[in-house]
């Protein structure tokens, strides 16, 4: 990827640059699913993490779980989750508004001293579209677009996935991003656009 291709996959439609990777290791729970989907879903974040050289771990010594996926019909269904209002600031005008734009999905991040996500938490309502959506493929764009803070425009005009044969696969060029993005000779957390040179230059060493 050329490092303009990388700049805008981390520019926010106010302009502003940031890509930011986790700073701890991920503990991922998943709610409103059947078994065989939460085994996906699981199996999805896994997967990317790995691909990002990351960890996963058992328990978050201080928030005990740090990524919560949350699947519903309803927006006003998180609202009836108990505490979830202590996690997410303002969430009741969130949900007005999410229902208000009939919204799909929605991502929170929080964030560590040093700027690096600490939580997430990912909210997916399941409208005819997503219904309609295989689990795996819906399971792998949700672990991509969490395991780096991606631009609110990143995927818009283009999935981070792309067909191989009958199986959905990342793209290429995004896998390699996500692995450059967690070397650890590079920052966690960086708002320079001159950042998305350096990622390029990685890429470009680790092919």
């Amino acid at each position: 990827m050329q490092a303009k291709e990388i700049e805008a996959l981390f520019t926010r439609a106010d302009g502003q640059f940031l890509c930011a990777r986790w700073g701890r290791p991920i503990v991922p729970v998943v709610f409103g699913v059947d078994d065989a989907t939460l085994s996906t879903v699981k199996g999805a974040i896994e997967a990317v993490v790995a691909l990002a050289g990351h960890k996963m771990a058992e328990t978050d010594a201080e928030l005990g779980v740090n990524l919560m996926v949350f699947f519903f019909r309803d927006w006003r269904a998180l609202l009836e989750v108990p505490n979830l209002d202590r996690l997410i600031d303002g969430l009741e005008p969130l949900v007005a508004r999410l229902q208000a734009a009939e919204a799909n999905q929605y991502r929170v991040f929080r964030f560590d001293d040093k700027n690096a996500i600490k939580a997430a938490f990912v909210f997916i309502r399941m409208d005819d579209t997503l219904a309609d959506a295989p689990a795996d493929t819906l399971a792998l764009s949700q672990a991509v677009q969490v395991i780096l803070l991606w631009s609110d425009t990143a995927f818009t005009d283009r999935s981070a996935l792309a067909m191989a044969g009958e199986t959905v696969v990342l793209r290429p060029e995004i896998g390699a991003l996500i692995r450059a993005a967690y070397d650890p000779v590079l920052p966690a957390v960086a708002s320079d656009p001159a950042h998305a040179l350096r990622l390029a230059a990685r890429i470009a060493r680790l092919q």
